[in-house]
């Protein structure tokens, strides 16, 4: 863009300068002219309304020195200066956010357009340039980013919480809990965090710092009455910690620790807020920041509470099912009697809680003598994996030996008078089931006589090392009657001497991403390759190497016959 003025001579019709002055007074837009040297030869009214300066005041002044003004209200040097490089070069120039210097001395921030004044041979007289005040857009745009700043923000506390709540309750190890949350806490929110947690004595002890630090933890500390962390778990309220709060002499061991944590990582800046259930105060997290110019603030103080209650929960939750799961542990082991002295015969027997989940569960293994000196074995499942199926199978393996014991007929006929009275006499909904009869003389020869209620199948290895599964007298598991007689069946199968038998639970060969075919395939090949091992050293290897991940628990039950000539 290039304004032409006539020449000394002008031209009939041209405007005047009173109807040019008339014409830029009009104009929605600030405009001035320079001469050649930069000096303002002309402006409009606006331009005096929006630079705040008297337009007779303007004229003759140095445009460059009286208005161009860096964001920054440093005076913008010549050589750089957009306009100035219009009269240097000839060439138009614009500004989308540039700034002049107001008469009172702020700032003006403005969208400009200047092009040079080129007379009709050519030669640059000056620059016009026209220019608008942006104040409104610029505060309409920084309220937007604003805005944005604080949706995604918003956002990103969103994210973490919702992170931390998963962490959270992916274990219900407290230890490895509380170290994912340090480490998602740190760097995205703070720049250290540490949470100690409440044991017996009015004591604190430091469980996770991170990042690490040489005093992570150590012996339990007391934390007096009156103490910044006694008034956190007491009252179970959040504080701010600013630079005043963090320097006062510490009044406890476990405060002095927290200052010396605090000078050496620098911290300016905390938040120490209660690890609580809906009853009671577990613990308290801390994080800090180190920068001066990045305090925490109320909108902090907030999340970080809320974490600390999420945290909290998921610590007694993990302290409550670990005081379920020890005793449900204890229960079960107590319930599983000792095995038996039978001289001629050798057993071993192994039971393994869950390594996820609920822990214990409805597996269990029995072995017993009869009146007429048989030995009975048992192995079976009650559905269902906690505290309730282990209580429900303690009542299934006392019937099971009640009715055993009664009388002394087939496998079967016990398993068919036990499928009738449980629902009768017990809480059990279904289960499965092998009770069998190991029956020989000291000398052999033996045979297995057994009947199965839905439960996989006995595994017989020989001496040779050939292990083959006894999946004959598969019959309806314990429960589903279905309103029919049943009609269980005994299986008989003779054993050689010196054979094993291994007798065990689903948990032995399900495994999440495997089938049941493949878990049966591992358990025969690794039985058959170990047989020859001792019986205890057999179950030991068996447990072993069962595939990592199995959510549900395991009973085992092994016997081995005595070698040909062997009788006791």
């Amino acid at each position: 863009m290039r304004r032409h003025l006539p020449s000394a001579h002008g031209h009939a019709g041209l405007p005047d300068q009173r109807l040019l002055q008339a014409a830029f007074d009009s104009a929605g837009a600030g405009i001035y002219l320079t001469d050649l040297a930069g000096l303002i030869t002309m402006a409009n009214l606006q331009a005096g309304a929006l630079l705040g300066r008297p337009v007779a005041e303007m004229l003759g002044a140095d445009a460059h020195d009286l208005l161009h003004r860096g964001a920054d209200d440093g005076l913008t040097p010549r050589s750089t200066c957009r306009l100035m490089g219009v009269l240097e070069h000839g060439r138009p120039a614009r500004g989308d956010e540039s700034t002049f210097l107001r008469g009172d001395g702020s700032l003006l921030p403005v969208s400009l357009s200047a092009a040079p004044i080129v007379q009709e041979g050519g030669q640059v007289l000056g620059v016009i340039v026209v220019f608008t005040d942006i104040t409104e857009r610029l505060n309409v745009s920084r309220q937007q980013a604003g805005h944005l700043a604080m949706l995604e923000d918003f956002n990103a506390r969103l994210t973490l919480l919702t992170e931390i709540t998963s962490v959270l309750t992916q274990t219900l190890d407290v230890d490895e809990a509380l170290q994912r949350l340090g480490r998602l806490i740190v760097p995205r929110l703070a720049d250290w965090a540490m949470v100690d947690l409440r044991v017996e004595h009015d004591e604190v002890e430091r469980v996770v710092v991170i990042p690490p630090a040489d005093q992570v933890a150590g012996s339990p500390l007391p934390e007096p009455p009156g103490s910044l962390l006694a008034r956190v778990l007491d009252r179970g309220e959040t504080v701010l910690l600013g630079p005043g709060d963090i320097a006062p002499k510490p009044d406890s061991g476990m405060a002095a620790a927290r200052r010396e944590l605090f000078a050496a990582r620098g911290v300016v800046s905390a938040i120490i807020t209660p690890l609580r259930t809906q009853r009671q105060v577990l613990g308290a997290l801390t994080v800090a920041r180190t920068d001066p110019a990045r305090p925490f603030d109320a909108t902090d103080v907030t999340l970080v509470t809320d974490i600390g209650r999420r945290a909290g929960l998921a610590v007694g939750n993990a302290r409550l099912f670990g005081r379920q799961r020890e005793v449900a542990e204890m229960m079960q082991r107590h319930l599983l009697a000792p095995l038996p002295q039978v001289g001629h015969l050798e057993m071993a027997a192994r039971y393994l809680p869950a390594s996820v989940g609920s822990q214990v569960g409805g597996d269990w293994y029995d072995a017993f003598l009869l009146p007429d000196g048989v030995t009975a074995l048992v192995i079976g499942d009650v559905v269902g994996h906690d505290i309730t199926a282990a209580a429900e199978m303690a009542q299934l393996r006392s019937m099971v030996r009640t009715l055993a014991w009664d009388r002394c007929v087939s496998p079967s006929l016990v398993v068919n008078r036990v499928d009738q009275a449980m629902s009768a006499v017990t809480d059990v909904p279904m289960a499965t089931m092998i009770l069998a009869r190991v029956e020989g003389s000291e000398d052999g020869p033996w045979r297995l006589r057994w009947s199965n209620a839905g439960h996989p199948p006995p595994l017989l290895v020989t001496p040779d090392g050939h292990a083959r599964y006894l999946e004959q007298g598969q019959d309806l598991l314990l429960g589903l009657r279905l309103g029919i007689e049943s009609t269980r069946r005994d299986a008989v199968e003779p054993m050689p001497a010196g054979s094993t038998l291994v007798l065990y639970t689903d948990g032995l060969v399900e495994s999440p991403g495997s089938d049941l075919a493949t878990g049966l395939a591992r358990l025969r090949a690794q039985a058959a390759a170990i047989a020859h091992l001792p019986l205890e050293d057999v179950c030991d290897e068996i447990v072993r190497r069962i595939p990592y991940g199995t959510t549900d628990d395991v009973a085992l039950l092994a016997l081995r016959l005595p070698a040909c000539g062997a009788g006791a």
